[in-house]
């Protein structure tokens, strides 16, 4: 096998390792991109081609994590991954951790982490590389690689419900929810949140977005209630998809440009965050991108009930 079909081969897994630690897909595309030019500029030919691929994309990740800290404390109001709708890299004996890693909620708990951390995270407990793999790949030693781990799990296992929805149930509570959505239905959307449910929108500075989350079921699902029918009038459509492996939508314009995402965690029978990406340097890879400020106009000119 030539270098070209060899990275081809890994190159589900080597995207896979590096959003999961950056949570962006243009920077995991540009670490993988990085990582072959290396690869393929190596006078060597490497004994393994995955140990090789996976340590540089890994150390590629941690040094932009590193920069990207800094950009995400001055970002503009709160802060979300970019969306995934598939994962390209399957594994049947990982099933239930890749699915679990990729999830906004889990990606947001790795935010917590160090970049160390969140590598030695991702590539141990969601990818299962040996110990010597993962000192490899992040350049410390088993020990340090060990003690790594045992903070990273600890913060991880701080922030996760005690108990997950199966994905029956999260499918048929989020039809329930777009539903209720279509109709504008307050009392119907209520039922389905949870007390103390958190609606949170990621527009960058960049989009129309929410000052600061709302919390609580009366208010997300006022919000949600009155403004989806307005949505509608000024033709953008809602198109259910999983998302980062949870169900949810992409709302695209009249022309179909994808407007924003948005996504359900759905824990014990209720929805316990809404989370909306607006970003439009987020949504790029999911098609061409609509003009959110022109769309907000719109909105609020039918709310007003003045001529388009």
């Amino acid at each position: 096998m030539g270098k070209v079909e060899e990275f081809e081969e890994l190159r589900p897994l080597l995207f896979s390792i590096a959003y999961r630690i950056l949570g962006s897909v243009a920077e995991a595309e540009d670490a993988v991109q990085e990582s072959w030019l290396r690869y393929d500029a190596s006078p060597t030919r490497p004994v393994s081609a995955k140990a090789f691929l996976s340590t540089t994309v890994t150390r590629l990740s941690i040094d932009v994590l590193r920069s990207a800290r800094v950009r995400r404390e001055q970002y503009a109001g709160a802060w979300l991954p970019e969306p995934l709708l598939d994962d390209p890299y399957q594994d049947p004996a990982r099933a239930a951790e890749l699915a679990d890693s990729v999830s906004m909620a889990a990606l947001l708990l790795l935010e917590r982490l160090s970049p160390l951390e969140r590598s030695v995270f991702v590539l141990r407990e969601v990818f299962a590389f040996g110990f010597d793999e993962v000192a490899a790949a992040v350049g410390r030693s088993e020990a340090a690689c060990r003690q790594l781990l045992v903070r990273a799990r600890r913060h991880m296992r701080e922030g996760r419900p005690r108990f997950a929805a199966d994905r029956r149930e999260q499918q048929e509570l989020a039809e329930r929810f777009f539903e209720a959505l279509s109709r504008g239905d307050v009392d119907g959307l209520q039922r389905l949140l949870s007390a103390d449910v958190q609606l949170v929108g990621d527009g960058g500075g960049k989009a129309p977005q929410l000052a600061r989350a709302v919390v609580g079921a009366e208010k997300v699902a006022r919000l949600l209630a009155t403004v989806h029918p307005l949505m509608v009038l000024t033709g953008i459509t809602c198109e259910q998809h999983l998302i980062n492996g949870q169900p949810g939508a992409l709302f695209r314009d009249r022309d179909g440009r994808v407007l924003h995402t948005l996504v359900l965690d759905v824990l014990d029978g209720q929805v316990q965050a809404v989370r909306s990406v607006l970003n439009p340097d987020k949504l790029g890879h999911l098609g061409p991108v609509a003009d959110a400020w022109a769309l907000d106009r719109e909105v609020r000119r039918a709310r007003r009930g003045t001529p388009q």
